[in-house]
């Protein structure tokens, strides 16, 4: 651990430095939008009203503010901005801010959908003073559409998203992923959005707004594209968990992950069992669950016997996926963290993360402090007189932001994908080199058995739309020189292997800088490009198993996964670093190393367990389906089979609209409801659990959700992840786009989880490409390779447009 003020050789960058954001957010999904443009030199203005961002009184744990001090999550998160409180429903708050709105680059804003235009404080009002103001609104179900006003929390979100429905084990409840982790997506997305519409701007002169929806980026991210799957496969999602996954050791909990078939072949000679390994039915993850208590048997058999410190280590050996289950308290005392210096110290004295991302050896501006509410109101009011945000001339390129930038993408899997994914729905030309000894092996990773199977799978079908593909053996001399000859006309190079790949064909950073000084290199190694564990296998699930995600995920008997989604949200981390070294290379005309390795985007999102520790002392974990926000909150079965209702009752209001409800309905009612706190009912839960899952055991599903929901009170089936669709909201606000695949068919595809005002919601120019496809366009029309050349590469078996070991 260090201090943030610790001299460095290097000195801190600000690739936003001189932009201005306006923050009109509270709570977790705007403060961290707009504490990732603070990490990059932005200046943000937080506005907040007379009491303040409810943030300020918050802790996880419980645990009671000294009078007039701040909760250390509010202070993580609104470091280094200012505040000014403003109550906007009178005339001179709305004056006040229509002023500041005129001196500021960008808006972030969280309100409900409609409420800033009733106010005459919306987009189009605001930027008549500031044409090219651009304005990221974040809400739960998106601004627009049927749905656009229906109540929610994070929790009822997650069931509508069908993630909480496959999440468990069979003959229990689902459970949702804890950490209020679909407010950290969002807030991630809302800053990708930003930045993209203030680029766009940029171009074009004029500014756009950016429809974020919370739904949409849970959807996203927290389902394993099921929607795409669920097209080509009949029949609901089974509820279950990866096997092996998180399983007890003998002094706690050890995490594994085994996408491949050889790392479960691996995994099984690991624990003595290859006959288990060498069973073909157990490579399907399914046919696992299906003989869970087997499975149980022979992987506890093991585990059991030995500590955590000992299973690692064999793990590792073996290049089997392996981590502790981390939690607020062992993180900071991790090896790799220590070395890595990944956690700082806040000047309010607690423990948080540092950015999760490193542009080139700049270290971090200097972390500072939170504001006091109203602190900096004379001088933002004072300096709105005369600041005007800078406006260059349009540059021309249209209203795509990435538009004539050159991508070779060398990554696979996920997190790498979806990095050039949004770059490709952008207007960038990414290019997706493989090779058919090596392809992707997310083409294989749940796809579907058969002819091409490799063209069957959902996860590359939704990570890769818009991309063209080569393939080259790139430890053939041809083959690199053939990949130097692409890099060489290339902005950027995207890879997001262990570092021993790349460096073992001679492809690290010193080799791109040299082929091209001009190109950004954006690597994504789980654990980093250094450390103890820089070596170390690593997947989505894995990161969730030491980054804490897991810690709070789950029953209470045993930590789950989320399942998935450290990856694209890595992903959104990654573009957005990638952008700061664009505005870099802007000023410098020269490109820079960036680094974002994946457990750090997940610490940042799970900070709040390691902040909570470190201020309070307070660990931090699951609960099943209960939290901290909302009491009630729980899943309760309705009339017919496996018809389950997530609830959630956040406020007294809501508690009062469900108590009326069931009133009308017939329900039970108990006297101390009627005057019950979030305290006692918090206190109480198995009570109100009882009655209301007795209650609900009678109710209609779709008709008592209409009632709830109708009454103000958040309310959503838990959805089966196969069975999204049809969904009246997605559908009005084109989230899909239906492209023809050469062997998939029509395909509908989901899209990005954001509504820009300038563009299309069909950003898709292509479906994903076949392995290989454009080998001919590419080497050949542009390369210039003749077709000798190319039939003698294929021959070699240096490009090809089938697997070499199928």
């Amino acid at each position: 651990m260090t201090s943030d003020n610790e001299a460095a050789d290097a000195q801190p960058v600000s690739p936003l430095r001189g932009m201005r954001v306006l923050e009109l957010s509270g709570e977790i999904s705007g403060p961290y939008c707009t504490k990732l443009f603070v990490d990059a030199g932005a200046e943000v203005i937080k506005v907040e009203p007379p009491a303040g961002d409810p943030l300020r009184h918050w802790t996880a744990s419980g645990t009671r503010l000294p009078q007039g001090s701040d909760g250390a999550l509010f202070q993580y998160l609104n470091a280094s901005k200012r505040s000014i409180s403003l109550d906007l429903s009178s005339e001179s708050g709305g004056a006040t801010l229509r002023e500041i709105a005129a001196s500021v680059d960008l808006v972030v804003e969280s309100r409900p959908p409609g409420e800033m235009d009733a106010m005459g404080l919306g987009y189009e009002r605001l930027r008549e003073g500031n044409p090219g103001l651009c304005w990221v609104s974040i809400s739960g179900w998106g601004a627009e559409g049927p749905c656009a006003d229906r109540p929610y929390t994070e929790f009822t979100l997650q069931a509508a998203t069908g993630s909480t429905g496959y999440r468990g084990l069979p003959g229990r409840m689902p459970v949702y992923a804890g950490g209020r982790f679909g407010e950290w997506i969002a807030g991630s997305f809302a800053a990708v959005g930003g930045m993209l519409a203030w680029l766009s701007a940029r171009n074009t002169g004029s500014g756009q707004s950016v429809d974020v929806s919370m739904f949409e980026a849970m959807l996203l991210c927290m389902t394993i594209y099921h929607d795409l799957n669920g097209q080509w496969v009949e029949g609901p999602l089974a509820r279950g968990l990866e096997l092996p996954s998180i399983e007890p050791a003998k002094d706690g909990w050890v995490g594994f992950c085994t996408i491949t078939g050889q790392q479960w072949k691996d995994f099984c000679s690991m624990i003595g069992r290859q006959d288990v390994g060498e069973d073909e039915k157990y490579f399907d993850g399914r046919a696992r669950m299906k003989n869970f208590a087997f499975m149980q048997e022979v992987i506890h058999g093991w585990t059991r016997e030995r500590s955590v410190e000992e299973i690692v280590e064999l793990a590792i050996l073996l290049r089997i996926p392996v981590a502790p289950i981390g939690d607020g308290r062992s993180l900071p005392n991790m090896d790799h963290f220590i070395e890595r210096e990944v956690y700082r110290q806040n000047p309010a004295g607690f423990v948080q993360p540092r950015k999760p991302y490193r542009l080139g050896d700049a270290p971090d501006l200097p972390i500072g402090t939170a504001p006091r509410l109203d602190e900096h109101a004379v001088e933002v009011k004072a300096e709105c007189a005369t600041l005007r945000p800078v406006r260059q001339s349009a540059e021309g390129t249209g209203p795509l932001p990435l538009t004539g930038l050159r991508v070779v993408d060398l990554s696979a899997f996920w997190a790498g994908p979806f990095v050039t994914a949004v770059l490709a729905d952008m207007g960038a030309d990414v290019v997706k080199v493989e090779s058919i000894q090596r392809p992707d092996g997310m083409r294989f990773a749940g796809a579907r058995p058969g002819e091409q199977m490799w063209e069957w799978s959902p996860v590359f079908h939704g990570a890769n739309p818009g991309k063209r593909d080569v393939t080259l053996k790139l430890d053939s001399e041809q083959g690199q020189a053939l990949l130097r000859r692409l890099i060489a006309d290339a902005d950027v190079v995207v890879e997001n292997f262990a570092p021993r790949v790349l460096d073992n064909f001679g492809l690290g950073w010193e080799t791109i800088h040299e082929w091209n000084p001009r190109a950004i290199m954006v690597r994504m190694p789980a654990f980093g490009l250094d450390g103890p564990w820089r070596d170390r296998t690593g997947f989505a699930m894995t990161i969730e198993q030491v980054s804490g995600l897991a810690q709070m995920t789950g029953y209470e008997d045993l930590p789950l996964v989320v399942r998935g989604a450290c990856d694209p949200v890595g992903g959104a981390h990654g573009v957005f670093a990638l952008l700061m070294a664009l505005e870099n290379r802007r000023r410098t005309g020269v490109g820079e190393l960036v680094e974002v390795p994946l457990v750090e985007t997940a610490l940042n999102l799970a900070a709040e367990q390691v902040i909570e520790y470190s201020a309070y002392g307070q660990l931090l974990s699951r609960d099943a389906n209960r939290g901290p926000v909302s009491a009630p909150q729980g899943i309760y079965a309705c009339a017919g089979d496996d018809n389950l209702l997530a609830l959630a009752v956040a406020t007294d209001e809501q508690w009062q609209a469900l108590v009326s409800l069931i009133e009308e309905h017939g329900g039970p009612r108990e006297e101390w409801w009627a005057s019950a706190t979030p305290e006692l009912r918090r206190e109480r839960h198995d009570e109100i659990d009882a009655r209301l899952s007795g209650w609900l055991a009678k109710q209609d599903l779709n008709q008592i959700t209409e009632s709830l929901t109708s009454a103000g009170v958040p309310a959503a089936p838990v959805i089966n992840a196969h069975y999204i669709l049809p969904n009246e909201q997605l559908e009005s606000r084109q989230f899909y786009q239906t492209l023809t695949h050469p062997v998939t068919g029509s395909t509908r595809y989901p899209g990005l989880p954001m509504a820009f005002s300038a563009l299309s919601r069909q950003l898709h120019r292509s479906p994903p490409p076949m392995l290989g496809q454009h080998n001919e366009e590419i080497l050949g029309g542009e390369l210039g390779l003749t077709e000798e050349e190319l039939e003698g590469l294929r021959e070699q078996q240096i490009i090809g447009k089938r697997p070499s070991f199928m």
